[in-house]
């Protein structure tokens, strides 16, 4: 059973306290499951297919990791509604209604794939929407959902550096299972990302592959997955604030439809605990030389 949190906020419920267990901390930006009823009317598609943006029960790989008391922020908000992992100018403004001619958008590739900050369109189905999202709720849902969350993710990695002279984001994602990249390699289930060494100190990103391939999983480092929004705005390495997005193959904690937890989810749960151990070690040891650099 999951502990209440210590904060709830409309866009994340927060576990734990800064700094308690150490200079990590976990957040899961894309398992929020609370669709609200405006948003399955918007749409032109099945609930099950606004589902399908979700990193399914992602949310659960950390309750080991909340019971022990580590410092956990779990976004509440789907991410049909918003992406927190999206600049929140990366807007298409054909999926928008009302954007004042001042409004100066942000391209990315992403966004140009139809997932951008508001998710318009899946190759499979195409549009999801009936109609454009006015402006003002665009709005809304930035001023209190997307920017509360960074903004209390900036707060506890603050806090945490203030405490240890150093702070980890390790971001919690899912993914499809890939298809081999290669003959003769094995096909990696689980991603680590770092922007290529723009949001973490390799050292940090070489223990997390070590500790997951121990586990007797395959892993790759930034391919294809290198992180995204989070990762540049919160990773400063600089500044001795490291970020690390890790992507886990869904079929490695879900059930066989991959819909519901799995067999699987308990020996995952584990590897994140034996993670968070390591990476607290680590971080704590080399405090000095970290900040020196």
């Amino acid at each position: 059973m999951r502990p209440n949190p210590a904060r709830s906020h409309e866009a994340y419920d927060h576990y734990g306290v800064a700094g308690a267990c150490g200079p990590v901390v976990f957040a899961v930006p894309h398992a929020g499951r609370a669709y609200p009823q405006a948003l399955i009317d918007r749409a032109r598609v099945p609930r099950k297919v606004l589902q399908g943006l979700e990193d399914r029960y992602a949310d659960l790989l950390v309750e080991r990791l909340i019971e022990q008391g580590h410092h956990v922020l779990v976004a509440r908000q789907p991410r049909a509604l918003i992406d927190l992992n999206r600049d929140e100018r990366e807007v298409d403004l054909r999926g928008i209604q009302g954007a004042p001619w001042s409004f100066r958008g942000q391209s990315s590739a992403k966004l140009r794939g139809g997932l951008g900050l508001i998710p318009e369109r899946l190759s499979s189905v195409g549009n999801l929407w009936r109609e454009p999202l006015p402006y003002a709720t665009l709005c809304q849902h930035i001023e209190q959902i997307h920017r509360p969350y960074h903004a209390a993710l900036t707060s506890a990695l603050d806090v945490t550096r203030r405490r240890y002279g150093v702070a980890l984001l390790v971001d919690v994602h899912s993914m499809p299972p890939l298809r081999s990249m290669a003959s003769d390699m094995p096909v990696p289930r689980v991603v680590i990302g770092d922007r290529f060494g723009r949001s973490a100190m390799d050292q940090l990103t070489d223990l997390c592959a070590d500790v997951i391939r121990r586990h007797q999983i395959a892993v790759a480092i930034n391919a294809p997955y290198a992180g995204n929004h989070i990762l540049e705005r919160h990773g400063r390495p600089h500044a001795d604030v490291h970020a690390i997005q890790i992507e886990f193959d869904r079929s490695l904690y879900l059930d066989d439809s991959l819909a519901e937890p799995g067999e699987g989810l308990a020996a995952i749960q584990t590897l994140l605990v034996t993670l968070a151990q390591q990476l607290i070690r680590e971080l704590v040891d080399s405090a000095r030389p970290l900040a020196a650099e």
